[in-house]
């Protein structure tokens, strides 16, 4: 067992929390809004702190779950960052979804203080972290992943290293590039459905079993047909995941046609004032199309 900061109690952070807590870690939050983390701490136990500096003090492990690139520097650096109130040989493990370039820049800011720095995107959505059902990608120093890792199995189903430091933010990139697709594609084809005057549920029933058959079109296809939205991973998530893809392809020189064409969708959704829904709602633009 371990002392754990976690810093970010969000939709997912928070059963994170939960979870190391249950496994028998010596668990302190953090969170930018601290009736969260008093909530936490009142169902949970444990402790919570005024700053993620002071959630890191005398962590072996500080685990970060925020918004964007800018809220990890604001997490991480700074006289109230973690970083100023972490240990040499502590590890810092950030599972929020960020540039490669900001991951590689707080791994070198780390590494000069004597800490570890692991990125360690996740997937699974706000189901996979309740259920401790997450897939975790990682990158950094073999040492600091084989350390960490048996902490992150409180809550992930699968963690594995997939090399150096930014490794971790280039595989979740990965990820959302074939799920913007996935997505679009499963859209299409229900609205397809609907305007052959097929039964939708009836059609994926034959289909979900073969080729066709997704993670998103099992946990997804009903609540499509529905016209339901109002949970799960939202546009605004996705876009500014898709932005980070866009510009990393800019980098490397990837061509990336359709996650440009569905960037560009979801800002339809949004339009639409569906910055919140869940990322299925792109068949809510085909819908709209018709009117």
């Amino acid at each position: 067992m371990a002392n754990v900061a976690f810093l970010g109690l969000g939709v997912m952070g928070y059963p994170m929390a939960g979870h190391l807590a249950a496994a028998g870690h010596d668990v302190t939050v953090y969170n930018r809004t601290a009736a969260k983390a008093e909530d936490w701490t009142a169902t949970h136990g444990g402790a919570h702190a005024p700053t993620p500096a002071e959630a890191a003090r005398g962590a072996d492990f500080v685990m970060t779950c925020v918004g964007n690139d800018d809220d990890l520097r604001a997490v991480c650096t700074g006289p109230d960052g973690a970083f100023a109130g972490m240990a040499a040989g502590s590890v810092l493990v950030d599972h929020t979804t960020v540039s490669a370039d900001v991951t590689r820049e707080l791994y070198a800011t780390a590494g000069d203080a004597g800490i570890a720095f692991v990125d360690a995107p996740i997937s699974g959505g706000q189901a996979g972290a309740e259920n401790a059902q997450l897939v975790v990608m990682c990158g950094g120093d073999a040492d600091a992943y084989g350390r960490a890792e048996p902490v992150i199995d409180a809550y992930a189903k699968l963690c594995k290293r997939l090399g150096e430091s930014g490794a971790g933010q280039m595989t979740k990139m990965v990820n959302q590039i074939c799920i913007a697709g996935l997505v679009q594609g499963l859209a299409e084809g229900l609205h397809f459905a609907e305007k052959a005057g097929l039964d939708g549920r009836a059609v994926v029933d034959v289909i979900g079993g073969g080729a066709a058959g997704s993670w998103q079109m099992i946990n997804r296809y009903e609540t499509m047909i529905d016209d339901k939205f109002d949970f799960g991973f939202a546009v605004d998530w996705m876009r500014k995941d898709l932005g980070i893809c866009l510009g990393e392809a800019d980098n490397n020189g990837a061509s990336l046609p359709v996650t440009a064409l569905v960037d560009q969708f979801y800002k339809d959704v949004q339009k639409l004032g569906g910055g919140r829904w869940d990322t299925s709602s792109l068949i809510r633009r085909l819908r709209a199309l018709e009117s």
